[in-house]
């Protein structure tokens, strides 16, 4: 009898994988980060991936209408969102129909029975009810009658709306996800009293709500036990969890407090790169200058007659807003004026796939202008190292008096991981070129002998007036100048300043192996599950297979060549149709080099990169 009163202790898990899915208007977002934000207060390790619907206000209940979140934690490094779904919590039919493919045969799936409605599950396109049809035998399902519960929950609260209640059983989810894991909901009830300190009866209706779904799986011995992640070794250090835009951010703000400039970001709402300009609009008390422009060049725009003052200027956006900022981007780069140009890239052409990730803009980025318009291209690799990059692409743009585009994607861009904070004395030091004295015969296009980079002169300054705009300048004065011989001049000495960029950039690094049979190549956002796939193969006992991942993609390393040449196979992957691989062709002598393309809207999986990795080397 003693025995069975004491608890069972949770069952201990190396990783587990979660995904929550319902409409837009589920919750699912602040589901998933919040369960996200608990983990990380535990020591897990964590990657997250949101995938949003593209419509604004999809269709209730259709295919396209869902959103979804999903987090990876772990006691181990956790590199990806992972592949397969250990627990899938499916607030509707059509979420259920949408995610079903993802879950381990024999694992949990978690379901709102109450949502199971004749209309539902004709808008999911079921013929039959999956919960009675037997569809579902291969898996351990969970029907929850989670809106008839949430309504008794908080049936004796008075001035609560239908709406009010039914959109509150996301944290009756949430509540029976921190019970099966071991998860404490005070974080999450910390959070409702700072969000809603204003307005008492909306923290008590979360509360309430999220308490109840717990101690429903609790005493209903929902689960016949619970697991639990132990906390992650890692560096030491203070950790906080941090998307991608966030970082980004961050790394502009660490970079104008280094250099010792005011941060102006001209900037035009776009999906999925508003966030970033939602951020820096909170650190006016930084000296940060937010300006949400009328439409996409006035952003640029904006920013170059920041830069031209003598700002860290910045602009953001997406795909085809950069397309938009083209000329004024090529106006930059005539000038040589430092700008930092963020691209977050989506699914394209068009408005495509606005929700989803891609990287398919990398050759506009380097050369989507008029004219030999050379330009630094910078891609970050991870939600949290969009801050390094942020912050060296603005100490490039400053140093070297040029446009640098800075490359980040949706999926990096809104997941999130633990990042461990950085104090700005640790950054390296940004150096500028303004002229602070007047000299003799000075001119506004003199260079400095190692970078090739000009003068940066601030308007106004007196003995430094000067002429600047988008027709040719002469080499010395900046007068203009139509003159054959001196825009010869001007065009190659613009490209060879992009190409000196290579002496001031690290070199080329590999993983797990510096020559064997086969190199896995990525650029950007790859990282993660790149890293991983190889890592798995290496533990394998695959010790011939090395992985080099690219964040400097022009100019390239310097010893780009060398690095591929170690390796009989060298395969290029990337999420879109071969974009890169051309790029290392033109620049590289290497022959034969191998494509592994994936356009789906999709980060790559682990699963399919290995039995390919596999293929190649067999």
């Amino acid at each position: 009898m003693l025995l069975e009163k004491l608890k069972v202790l949770p069952e201990e898990l190396e990783a587990v994988v979660i995904r929550f899915v319902g409409d837009s208007g589920d919750g699912m977002q602040l589901t998933g980060t919040q369960f996200s934000d608990t983990s990380a207060m535990f020591g897990n390790d964590i990657a997250t991936f949101p995938n949003y619907p593209s419509e604004i206000r999809a269709p209730q209940g259709s295919l396209y209408g869902v959103s979804g979140f999903q987090v990876h934690i772990g006691s181990v490094e956790i590199s990806t969102p992972g592949d397969d779904v250990d627990l899938l919590v499916a607030m509707n039919p059509a979420g259920l129909k949408t995610n079903l493919y993802a879950v381990k045969p024999g694992h949990t799936i978690i379901v709102d029975a109450d949502s199971f409605t004749t209309k539902n599950l004709e808008k999911a396109q079921y013929k039959s009810n999956p919960l009675k049809d037997g569809s579902l035998n291969n898996y351990r399902v969970i029907e929850v009658p989670m809106s008839s519960l949430t309504k008794e929950a908080l049936k004796d609260l008075d001035n609560l709306d239908n709406k009010s209640v039914t959109r509150s059983k996301n944290m009756f989810a949430l509540g029976i996800v921190y019970w099966m894991y071991d998860r404490s909901p005070e974080h999450t009830i910390d959070f409702f009293n700072k969000k809603f300190k204003s307005n008492p009866l909306i923290i008590e209706l979360n509360s309430r709500v999220l308490n109840a779904g717990y101690f429903y799986a609790e005493t209903l011995e929902l689960i016949p036990n619970s697991y639990t992640i132990l906390p992650a070794k890692m560096e030491p250090g203070t950790y906080r969890i941090i998307g991608g835009n966030k970082a980004t951010a961050w790394g502009f703000l660490a970079a104008a407090e280094k250099s010792g400039l005011e941060l102006f970001l001209g900037s035009y709402p776009i999906t999925p790169a508003t966030d970033i300009l939602h951020e820096l609009v909170k650190h006016k008390h930084f000296g940060v200058k937010a300006f949400q422009a009328e439409d996409e060049i006035a952003g640029v725009t904006s920013a170059i007659g920041a830069s031209f003052a003598g700002d860290l200027a910045i602009t953001t956006t997406s795909g085809p807003g950069l397309a938009l900022k083209s000329e004024a981007l090529g106006l930059a780069m005539m000038v040589e004026l430092p700008l930092v140009v963020v691209n977050v890239q989506r699914g394209g052409p068009s408005t495509g796939l606005p929700t989803k990730t891609e990287q398919s803009d990398l050759m506009q980025a380097m050369y989507g202008r008029n004219g030999e318009s050379p330009v630094i291209v910078l891609a970050a690799s991870t939600p949290s190292d969009c801050f390094n990059y942020a912050y060296q692409a603005a100490k490039l743009a400053l140093e070297h008096m040029t446009p640098v585009v800075l490359l980040t994607d949706g999926y990096i861009a809104n997941g999130s991981e633990p990042w461990k904070i950085k104090t700005v004395a640790e950054m390296p030091e940004i150096k500028n070129n303004k002229v602070t004295e007047v000299k003799e015969n000075w001119h506004p296009y003199d260079r400095n002998e190692e970078t090739l980079a000009r003068n940066w002169a601030i308007p106004g300054t007196y003995g430094l007036e000067h002429r600047i705009g988008g027709l040719e300048k002469d080499k010395i004065t900046g007068n203009v100048s139509h003159v054959p011989e001196n825009h010869e001049f001007m065009t190659k000495i613009r490209a060879e300043k992009i190409k000196r960029v290579q002496n001031y950039i690290p070199e080329l690094q590999t993983e797990f192996a510096d020559s064997g049979d086969l190199l896995v190549v990525g650029w950007g956002g790859t990282y993660g599950s790149l890293h991983s796939a190889v890592k798995q193969l290496n533990s394998q006992g695959y010790k011939n297979i090395g992985f080099a991942h690219f964040q400097y993609i022009n100019p390239l390393p310097k010893n780009t060549e060398a690095v591929l040449s170690k390796f009989k196979k060298v395969v290029v992957c990337e999420l879109n149709n071969g974009q890169f691989v051309n790029i290392l062709k033109m620049n590289t002598n290497i022959t034969g080099l191998l494509q592994y393309n994936k356009i789906q809207g999709l980060p790559f999986g682990n699963l399919e990169l290995v039995e390919k990795f596999k293929q190649l080397v067999n």
